[in-house]
C-alpha cells in the first residue's frame, strides 16, 4: 500500500464508507447530471443563425472585427487579407492544430507560418477557438500545444478560427462541451475566455487597447 492508498484507507475507516468505489461514482455522476441548471436569459435561446448574429454584435461591441468564410481552405486568404489591410508584415505564429492544418497554407505563397508557442517577438497570431459565447460575443479557447496560450496575449494582433457551429447562446453550453469534449485525465491546464482585445481603464479612466495582451481581435467564422 503506497502513501495515498493509506491515507484513503484512513478516511474510509473514520467516515465509516463501506460501499465499493463503482457505487460511489455512480451515486456522484447521478448528482452531477440532475444538478440543477442557472437561468439561461431568452437572448441565448436563439436559432442557429439568430447566435452566429448575436455573436457577432456582441464581439464588435466589445472592439474585435469580424469576418465570415465558406471553408477552411479560405482561412489562408483572409489572414492574409487582414495582415496587408493593416500593413503588418506577412508572418503568422499557429499551433499544431489539426482544423487548421487543413487550410492549406502553402497556397498564401508570401505568407510565412510559424509553428509553436510565442516567445514575445510576435507580431500576429492564429488560434483555433474551442467555441463562442453569443451572449457576451466571448471566445472560449482551450490551452495547450494545438493552440499555446502565449499565442492568445503576446502577439499584437490576434486572429482567431471560429466553426460557426460552435457558437453557443450561453456560457453554460461550452461548460457542457468541454466536459463532453474532455474526460478525466484529458482535461487542459486552461480554458481562456476572451472578448474582445485587451484593454485598461486604470489610468485617469482613458481606455487603452493592448494594455496586457493584443491590442487587435480579428474573428474568422467558418460556415
Amino acid at each position: 500500500m503506497n502513501a495515498r492508498e493509506n491515507v484513503l484507507a484512513k478516511l474510509r475507516r473514520v467516515t465509516g464508507v463501506t460501499g465499493d468505489d463503482a457505487a460511489r461514482r455512480a451515486t456522484v455522476a447521478s448528482r452531477l447530471s440532475d444538478a440543477p441548471k442557472g437561468v439561461i436569459p431568452d437572448r441565448a435561446n436563439l436559432p442557429r443563425d439568430g447566435k452566429i448574429e448575436l455573436f457577432c454584435a456582441m464581439a464588435a461591441q466589445f472592439g474585435a472585427t469580424m469576418t465570415r468564410v465558406g471553408s477552411y481552405t479560405d482561412v489562408p486568404a483572409e489572414v492574409s487579407a487582414y495582415l496587408r489591410a493593416r500593413n503588418l508584415p506577412a508572418e503568422v505564429r499557429m499551433g499544431a492544430d489539426k482544423r487548421l492544418e487543413k487550410a492549406k497554407w502553402s497556397s498564401e505563397k508570401n505568407l510565412e507560418v510559424r509553428s509553436g508557442a510565442s516567445d514575445g517577438g510576435d507580431l500576429s497570431g492564429v488560434s483555433h477557438a474551442m467555441a463562442g459565447i453569443a451572449e457576451t460575443g466571448t471566445l472560449a479557447l482551450f490551452s495547450g500545444p494545438d493552440n499555446p496560450t502565449t499565442i492568445n496575449f503576446l502577439p499584437e494582433h490576434h486572429i482567431v478560427v471560429l466553426k460557426a457551429s460552435d457558437i453557443k447562446g450561453d456560457m453554460e453550453s461550452v461548460w457542457a462541451m468541454v466536459r463532453k469534449a474532455k474526460g478525466k485525465g484529458e482535461m487542459p491546464r486552461a480554458l481562456n475566455l476572451v472578448t474582445g482585445p485587451s484593454r485598461s481603464g486604470d489610468i485617469e479612466q482613458t481606455i487603452i487597447l493592448g494594455a496586457h495582451g493584443p491590442r487587435a481581435l480579428h474573428i474568422v467564422i467558418v460556415d
